[in-house]
């Protein structure tokens, strides 16, 4: 898959403090040990019913970082959470260096946190490019800036340009994921949250689009990534956090995580 000219570049992690905003811009290296996202002693539910209980969590920057559980864990609603769509009852969500703690979506959003969320919930009657603009709606770039993202997209996603004028809705499952992917990359964020990559999926969809994660990453984008399919996570990411019952129950390295007994004989069968 070939890039356009110029990869995509997130918005600059916002300083916290006269000494940051003196050094130099982080590069890659350095952004590797930054946790854009930290997480502690976070509860929240639905009404009455408490489904995360202390969660702590750590995203670096620069980074693939997974979150694997089995069904009704808590992870989509920890995505949920931290996207301003669930009530947080205690805790902190610190992003960029900003307390983020019950934000709104809309501020999550603006302060560079997009959630492609699962079931992909693409707009019907839509086309595939008014799908992916409507990812740009908060954005008061130019329209060359919006058509250069837009570009990205299909040099990304090939068969989204083909047929950008098609019912997004009408597309394969893996197709749609590409496009609801593509909409979440289109706000121009510094995390971008997927909820279930592979649920649904034929195996062939699923490493075309982890391939395609992989190329989005080295182009500049973090991701935290919610997967049941737990060697799907850890052959793409490079940290994991294992939540049952609403708790964070390990975490660490996915190269330690995938020989913990544990964790093969739980997730994978072995």
């Amino acid at each position: 898959m070939m890039l356009v000219d110029q990869p995509y570049v997130p918005p600059a992690m916002p300083a916290t403090g006269p000494a940051e905003k003196e050094s130099a811009p982080l590069g890659t290296a350095a952004r590797e040990h930054v946790s854009l996202l930290s997480i502690s002693g976070l509860t929240a539910g639905y009404g009455d019913v408490q489904v995360l209980w202390g969660v702590d969590l750590q995203v670096k920057a620069g980074a693939i970082t997974c979150i694997v559980g089995s069904n009704g864990a808590g992870k989509s609603t920890l995505l949920r959470t931290i996207s301003g769509m669930v009530r947080v009852n205690s805790g902190t969500i610190n992003f960029a260096g900003r307390d983020l703690t019950g934000a709104t979506p809309d501020a999550m959003l603006s302060a560079g946190v997009a959630h492609v969320p699962e079931g992909r919930r693409l707009f019907r009657g839509l086309s595939i490019r008014d799908n992916l603009l409507l990812g740009a709606y908060m954005r008061n770039d130019s329209r060359a800036e919006i058509e250069h993202d837009l570009e990205f997209i299909y040099s990304m996603f090939p068969i989204l340009k083909e047929r950008e004028k098609q019912d997004a809705t009408t597309l394969s499952g893996g197709e749609q994921q590409m496009c609801a992917i593509g909409r979440g990359i289109m706000s121009r964020p510094q995390l971008l949250m997927i909820d279930e990559l592979s649920l649904g999926l034929a195996p062939r969809a699923v490493e075309k689009l982890g391939e395609a994660l992989l190329e989005i990453n080295r182009a500049g984008l973090t991701i935290l990534l919610v997967e049941q399919d737990v060697l799907t996570a850890f052959d793409l990411a490079s940290q994991a956090f294992v939540v049952e019952t609403g708790r964070v129950s390990l975490s660490g390295s996915t190269a330690e995580l995938a020989e913990d007994p544990r964790i093969r004989q739980a997730y994978m069968g072995i």
